[in-house]
């Protein structure tokens, strides 16, 4: 035990750690908050969606030599929007919707990353993360929005609690439906953005799919799956963090994987009960 603490107090010594630390964090409540609203209205995967979005904006970003997350956050906020009024025809559903923009996205990054000869390092940091080189400037700008984005979802808690369950309801209590669910969709599009620096852009839907499902297995209150959903996200942040720091391990990789470790142990807990 006394190891650990002071292996913990070393690695928390480094500049780069803590700027992690923080940024990874924030993240990390952020997308648990959202992931809720996203599973319970069966609407999960544009998470993923949106990540391969990002993937082409970053890519047009490194060959524009522009800032990635500044790139991004417009455009993949415009994907999601894009995603919700195909997903409002009738002849084309979420999946649907999602998988057509997902595709071209994809599709699109490739030619891009082929016109700066191919994958470079940058490309492949910002595909599977790369936290441990957060800069000041990402740094401050996912403290920014991750405090905006939590304002936002407290505001509105109460009329995103009730879209959630049954929206024909929600309407007839007045609640703007519709403004609501492009409210969630830009919401979730900045969280995916600034994920990039935390897991990459391959893997950041897992951070906003698997500390939800997790505390779904442990609780069925609302409230309590929110705050289950936030300390398996941050614990598997600081973990996945530290034990990739310790064994040089890929820290995007690390934390999924740490996310996945607490679901399989979520649902054996949930047999047991």
């Amino acid at each position: 035990m006394g190891n650990i603490i002071f292996i913990i107090g070393e690695i928390l010594q480094y500049d780069f750690m803590m700027k992690a630390i923080v940024a990874g964090s924030l993240i990390a409540i952020s997308s648990s908050f959202l992931g809720i609203f996203l599973v319970l209205k069966k609407y999960s995967m544009i998470g993923d969606g949106l990540a391969h979005v990002s993937f082409a904006t970053v890519a047009m970003a490194l060959l524009l030599n522009q800032s990635p997350i500044l790139m991004s956050i417009p455009i993949v906020a415009v994907a999601s929007i894009i995603i919700l009024k195909l997903t409002e025809r009738n002849k084309i559903g979420g999946d649907a919707s999602i998988g057509l923009i997902s595709s071209f996205s994809v599709a699109l990054g490739v030619l891009i990353s082929s016109l700066s000869n191919g994958f470079n390092v940058d490309l492949f940091s910002y595909l599977f993360g790369s936290i441990l080189v957060i800069s000041n400037f990402e740094l401050i700008l996912s403290v920014i929005l991750s405090i905006i984005i939590l304002l936002l979802i407290i505001s509105f808690y109460n009329s995103l609690f009730a879209i959630t369950y049954d929206e024909n309801f929600a309407m007839t209590m007045g609640i703007n439906v519709k403004q609501l669910n492009y409210l969630i969709s830009i919401l979730i599009s900045i969280t995916v953005v600034l994920g990039i620096r935390v897991v990459g852009t391959m893997l950041i839907s897992s951070m906003i799919i698997f500390p939800t499902v997790t505390a779904l297995q442990l609780s069925t209150s609302f409230k309590n799956t929110i705050i289950i959903s936030i300390i398996v996200s941050v614990l598997s942040v600081l973990l996945g963090i530290f034990i990739s720091f310790i064994y040089d391990l890929p820290t995007g990789a690390t934390i999924v994987i740490v996310n996945a470790i607490c679901f399989v142990i979520s649902l054996i807990i949930g047999k047991i009960k």
